[in-house]
């Protein structure tokens, strides 16, 4: 198999067209930096709630800190809601249509955010106007997810699929460096009652308009539906593409999949990656910065393992890592929860994060491209979604929800919790996935690996 390292195909080049390594650099630039942009307006929520939660609930209200990841957690009721409505859009009207859109509800809620007024003017109407538009940014994010994960997966190069989909991981742990990063760089200049009072606005503002900037970029992406495709959709000869009664009658075994694929995962992403940061914060109450600079560190050593892991599974395949995952995150957890919150020593809390994002990463830095390989273009985004986004919704955005509520009197059953859900994930990986085998990917743009009839993991018939 030789290296694809033609020249461009243009935009819009049909799906069956090897892609260029230059296109597919250009194309994943585009794809992961909106991307990025989007994460990080999801996680300057939870890296700055313990700042501005009294801006919408009482300051002697003991519970204000349980209602607001309560929103946290009732945004993802949405993102079923929007992995469907851009899942449908994508695969009916081109993923770049679907990805512009999604960015741009983002960064309008972002901006209503930064400049609403709070508590002290509105009373409990502020948490109301709060809540919807977080609402609507679980509703972007349930589209972007699909969407970026079958674009960044069709517009990889064959054989470095794995490599460039990790980009997807990788922006999205970087959209939580960047709000980490946010918060230090607030340190420097301003004290906590600063940031409490009326600084906790600003990384909304900058969510809102790095959002804009993406709006711009993303208009020029290449897309990744064949421009026949999109014609005989228009014509209505193609009825099927985007159809939720084709997804759910043809195509509801790797639906399935997908669904318990993410399970497992989500739970473990969002404990290590949002619990476990929490954790840090709380054993450092007094030392606000240090705890900072140690989650800052930690996900930046989780970003950079992305590629590493993406470049692992283009060797040895997917299921290979996957398996890694699941073994690591059932011995792992009860270390981790039950560990952490008593180190106070920088270094020793860094190296329990950092095993945990090692083991993670068997996780991330593939998941998209394995979930992208089990359908075709005409149904790719909204299967991809809709797994992903009912999945994510149960297990990974009540994570930090359960995990408040839990870790007074009953860590222990939160830990089992999440350890009996990475089993499960764990015995799909081993006995309904296999290594190095056809999929939907390799039919439409050729094969990933060398060996003939060996591609990605994909479904037992």
């Amino acid at each position: 198999m030789t290296d694809a390292t033609s020249s461009s195909p243009g935009p819009s080049a049909p799906l069956g067209t090897v892609t260029s390594t230059r296109r597919a650099i250009l194309n994943t630039l585009r794809g992961s930096s909106g991307n990025l942009v989007e994460w990080y307006d999801v996680y300057i929520y939870t890296v700055f709630v313990t700042y501005f939660e009294h801006q919408f609930f009482a300051e002697e209200d003991e519970n204000s800190t349980l209602y607001v990841y309560a929103i946290f957690a009732v945004t993802f009721l949405m993102r079923p809601v929007g992995s469907w409505f851009f899942g449908r859009y994508a695969d009916r009207s081109g993923r770049r249509k679907a990805l512009v859109l999604s960015v741009s509800l983002m960064a309008l809620a972002s901006f209503v955010i930064a400049v609403m007024p709070t508590r002290a003017t509105i009373g409990g109407f502020a948490a109301v106007v709060l809540i919807v538009c977080r609402l609507v940014q679980g509703f972007a994010t349930g589209g972007e997810y699909g969407t970026s994960a079958t674009y960044m997966s069709e517009a990889a190069t064959r054989n470095r699929r794995g490599f460039f989909s990790s980009f997807q991981y990788v922006t999205l742990v970087g959209g939580h460096v960047l709000a980490q990063f946010t918060l230090l760089i607030m340190f420097a200049f301003l004290d906590k009652e600063q940031i409490e009072s009326w600084a906790w606005r600003i990384p909304f503002a900058i969510g809102g308009v790095a959002a804009i900037v993406v709006f711009w970029l993303r208009r020029s992406m290449d897309e990744s539906l064949p421009p026949e495709k999109l014609a005989a959709i228009r014509s209505g000869a193609d009825r099927n593409s985007g159809s939720m009664r084709t997804l759910f009658t043809s195509y509801w075994k790797p639906l399935l999949l997908v669904f318990l694929i993410t399970m497992g995962g989500t739970l473990a992403f969002y404990t290590y990656s949002v619990n476990a940061p929490a954790i840090v914060k709380t054993a450092y109450t007094d030392e606000a910065v240090v705890a900072t600079w140690v989650n800052l560190i930690g996900l930046i050593f989780l970003m950079l393992l992305q590629p590493v892991g993406g470049l692992i599974s283009d060797r040895i395949g997917r299921k290979p890592l996957l398996v890694f995952f699941g073994v690591g995150g059932v011995i792992y957890t009860y270390f981790l929860l039950t560990f952490l919150p008593k180190t106070t020593n920088p270094v020793a809390s860094f190296g329990l994060l950092a095993i945990g994002y090692i083991i993670l990463t068997g996780y991330t830095s593939i998941n998209a491209l394995v979930k992208a390989e089990q359908f075709p273009a005409s149904v790719r985004a909204l299967g991809v979604g809709l797994g992903y986004a009912v999945a994510n919704s149960i297990f990974g955005g009540t994570a930090p929800l359960i995990y408040q509520a839990m870790k007074k009197d009953h860590l222990t059953e939160f830990i089992a919790y999440v350890t009996v859900t990475i089993a499960i994930s764990l015995a799909v990986y081993v006995f309904w996935l296999k290594n190095k085998s056809t999929t939907q990917l390799d039919i439409e743009s050729g094969h990933a690996f060398e060996t003939a009839g060996t591609g990605g993991s994909t479904i037992r018939g």
